[in-house]
């Protein structure tokens, strides 16, 4: 008989999910994105590893031989499914967000900081120029 994984659900709390948005979809949304971008990342390691075995003449002894190959992809198979990782980085706040057109402190100051050295500079220049 073939073994087959147990599929595992998790009760989540919406408002725990919706509190560092505010807003359930937007939340989910983020927490999608992340699983794209994980699982991407995966998928490129996995081809990568497997490209080590990759033949141009396919013989049946080959495929039957190649165990390490099985192993590297039971391997994978194990893993954390990329949604579930990403669910659990964004109640841990391991994902940074922020909606577009939204500035954060550090961009605010950065900002600043660059206009008040364009002022600086804009006035040296006109000093020169009036010499």
């Amino acid at each position: 008989m073939a073994k087959t994984s147990k599929a595992i659900i998790i009760t989540r709390d919406i408002d725990q999910i919706a509190e560092p948005t505010g807003n359930v979809y937007d939340s989910i949304n983020i927490i999608s994105k992340r699983a794209g971008q994980i699982s991407s990342k995966v998928k490129e390691e996995l081809h990568a590893k497997l490209a080590e075995f990759a033949s141009t003449v396919d013989n049946l002894e080959e495929i039957f031989e190649n165990r390490e190959q099985i192993e590297i992809s039971k391997f994978y198979e194990r893993i954390p499914k990329p949604a579930t990782v990403a669910v659990e980085e964004f109640l841990e706040n391991k994902i940074m967000h922020r909606k577009p057109g939204e500035d954060t402190d550090e961009d605010k100051n950065k900002e600043d900081k660059e206009i008040k050295e364009n002022k600086d500079t804009g006035e040296k220049g006109n000093k020169e120029l009036k010499k």
